[in-house]
């Protein structure tokens, strides 16, 4: 019996690191994706970098650890209650920690486009033909 627990407590350390480096993955794609491209006819690049990196400040009041956090709350929940309907209390925990990522990775990139629509409004708001 010793061994089944401690051969299931390293499936599912994998299955939880498996999970986290997809999250990071997503996460990576996300924030690479706020890079504003705009009309270059007639831009000073000095200003643009200016304007870009105060219009990026600005992306600091869009929530995203307390969305996140939530998300993945919520998700471990639901997750939990169907794994425990499917498998027993060793399908809740997979089915929790599956929702965890799931819910909190949602969640961040939803935060994350949010952040990429504040900043393509506060570029154009500042003169720029944003063109993605």
């Amino acid at each position: 019996m010793e061994f089944h627990k401690v051969q299931d407590s390293e499936s599912s350390m994998r299955y939880f690191l498996g999970a986290a480096l997809v999250l990071a993955f997503v996460l990576a794609g996300c924030a690479s994706s706020k890079r504003v491209v705009v009309d270059p006819q007639g831009v000073n690049q000095a200003q643009y970098e200016h304007d870009l990196a105060e219009c990026r400040a600005i992306t600091g009041q869009v929530s995203t650890g307390r969305d996140t956090a939530e998300g993945a709350a919520g998700g471990a929940v639901y997750g939990g209650l169907i794994g425990a309907i499917f498998g027993g209390s060793r399908g809740a925990a997979r089915g929790a920690g599956t929702g965890a990522v799931v819910g909190g990775g949602s969640k961040a990139q939803q935060a994350e486009k949010e952040k990429s629509r504040v900043v393509k409004n506060c570029m154009r708001g500042r003169g720029y033909r944003v063109l993605n």
